[in-house]
């Protein structure tokens, strides 16, 4: 035994100070390239952000120090409130539409021969970019396109509707083709949540006489308490970053009715050159999206000690 090692109760070797000191930094060392990208892609752009969102500045020369103005000017302007409301639309339609369609489709195909290939249809459009479910939903939604021309074919009231033209009607609108992408995601998470489930909770609630909304009702639903808040926390965060369909189908249009608040930061750094407000609206979508996420965690901690 050397003089950095002693001998455990039960006759092992304990480790020295000096080989747990090795151990850690051994330990230090293979996270730390993790560490360091972590800082540079993320924590310093941050900080960098953050900076810019409290001064005017354009792209060019030095950033002027303006305080909290960016701030003050973003809950004054009009387009920027309305962008608001539009993101609180998303987050709301996100969850009503595609969670709850995706649940319908998931108990639907549970537990009939061959329920998968009865989601794989749905599951398709997940494949499909944002953009290029907005291209497809701008032909189908377009004044005088396919669903105009379809709603004419069949004599049925509707044709002409400005569905893309008018708010908060596109907003609607989008949030359709944001469920139709949707769905079939919702629809295989829940499936795979279903599956989970143990039968003897089932078979004794048929037994006691529960069937149909009361068996989901009291049995099903609390089951699948724990993935419902998967589900529904990546709907909200992706909700709020709402950016690819709302530009392929009105670039925010038309004027500035139907943005959201990443598409309004989007125009204020890149269109406008205004990098300050830019910034501001960043930092401002980064809390709520966190506050947003720590709350789902929160929950999904607290549904994992219930149980």
């Amino acid at each position: 035994m050397t003089a950095h090692e002693n001998t455990t109760p039960k006759g092992g070797v304990k480790r020295g100070p000096r080989r747990g000191l090795r151990h850690h930094l051994s330990a230090y060392g293979f996270a730390a390239p993790a560490i360091v990208l972590t800082v540079v892609l993320l924590y310093l752009p941050f900080l960098w952000t953050a900076y810019l969102s409290f001064t005017s500045f354009n792209g060019f020369g030095d950033p002027e120090w303006v305080g909290p103005e960016n701030y003050v000017k973003m809950f004054q302007d009009e387009g920027i409130t309305n962008s608001m409301l539009n993101t609180l639309f998303w987050v709301i339609g996100t969850l009503v539409i595609p969670v709850g369609l995706g649940l319908v489709i998931a108990l639907l195909s549970h537990g009939i021969k061959g329920g998968v290939w009865y989601r794989m249809p749905f599951l398709v459009p997940y494949a499909v970019s944002g953009i290029a479910v907005g291209v497809i939903w701008t032909f189908i939604l377009e004044s005088g396109g396919a669903l105009d021309e379809a709603l004419n074919f069949l004599h049925l009231p509707g044709s002409g509707s400005r569905w893309l033209l008018d708010s908060p009607l596109n907003t609607f609108m989008m949030i359709i083709a944001a469920a139709w992408q949707g769905s079939g995601v919702n629809a295989l998470l829940f499936g795979i949540g279903l599956q989970s489930i143990p039968k003897e909770p089932i078979e004794a609630a048929r037994l006691d006489g529960a069937t149909g909304w009361k068996l989901f009702r009291h049995v099903t639903w609390p089951l699948l308490t724990p993935l419902t808040t998967v589900v529904v926390g990546l709907s909200i965060v992706g909700s709020l970053k709402t950016f690819d369909i709302v530009w392929g189908m009105t670039k925010g249009g038309p004027g500035r009715d139907s943005e959201t608040l990443a598409l309004t930061m989007y125009k204020q750094t890149f269109v406008t050159n205004d990098y300050g407000l830019g910034a501001a609206l960043a930092i401002l979508l980064t809390v709520i999206t966190v506050g947003a996420s720590v709350l789902y965690l929160r929950q999904q901690i607290g549904s994992g000690k219930d149980h």
